[in-house]
């Protein structure tokens, strides 16, 4: 019987202090070492040096027009030049624009009947990241041709319709007009679209 006690006892004590172990975290089943990410940083930098040395070779190719260098990463030139006016459109104008999407081939994706007048409530409506950014730099009545790198276009998805994988764009924009927000409604901003 004292054996018993002494055996139950043991048991007890055994089990007591398996039980305060802290449990070990697990090694996950396959480890990451970075390379993945790395190769992907390096494919994606020849992707875009390929596509910058073809926006670089038609601006080459078009020595009378003045291209300019934005800091968001594309390039643009003006067709036509509003120097009066002195403001732009700015976050939560309603801007209203017409535009045309080539392939920098010149082969035409989206004309602007396609296209149809489009209005635009600055930086709170969902468009293409390199219009959002080019529209902001133009006045009222002013063509601009903006030479976008597919990052600033539809990227690696494209549009899921004409515009495909990483394809850089040309675009021809033309701001018709824009207004304060505050003089615009919804109910306008729908009539319009």
């Amino acid at each position: 019987m004292k054996l018993n006690k002494t055996i139950i006892g043991l048991l007890l004590i055994c089990l007591a202090f398996v039980s305060c172990k802290q449990p070990q975290a697990r090694m996950p089943v396959s480890r990451s070492s970075g390379t993945f990410m790395k190769e992907s940083i390096v494919r994606n930098k020849k992707l875009i040096a390929g596509e910058e040395g073809k926006i670089d070779s038609i601006i080459k190719s078009n020595p009378n027009i003045k291209y300019f260098a934005s800091n968001k990463g594309y390039w643009y030139h003006y067709e036509v030049k509003n120097d009066k006016d002195t403001l732009r459109p700015k976050k939560g104008d309603i801007a209203f624009f017409d535009y045309e999407v080539q392939d920098l081939k010149g082969n035409v994706i989206y004309s602007e009947i396609q296209t149809k007048p489009q209005v635009y409530k600055v930086d709170k409506q969902n468009i293409m990241m390199g219009l959002r950014h080019g529209i902001k730099l133009m006045h009222k009545n002013e063509k601009v041709v903006f030479l976008f790198p597919s990052h600033m276009a539809y990227g690696y998805h494209g549009d899921n319709k004409n515009i495909g994988t990483n394809e850089p764009l040309l675009c021809i924009v033309t701001l018709n007009d824009f207004k304060p927000e505050n003089t615009s409604t919804p109910t306008n901003i729908l009539k319009n679209e």
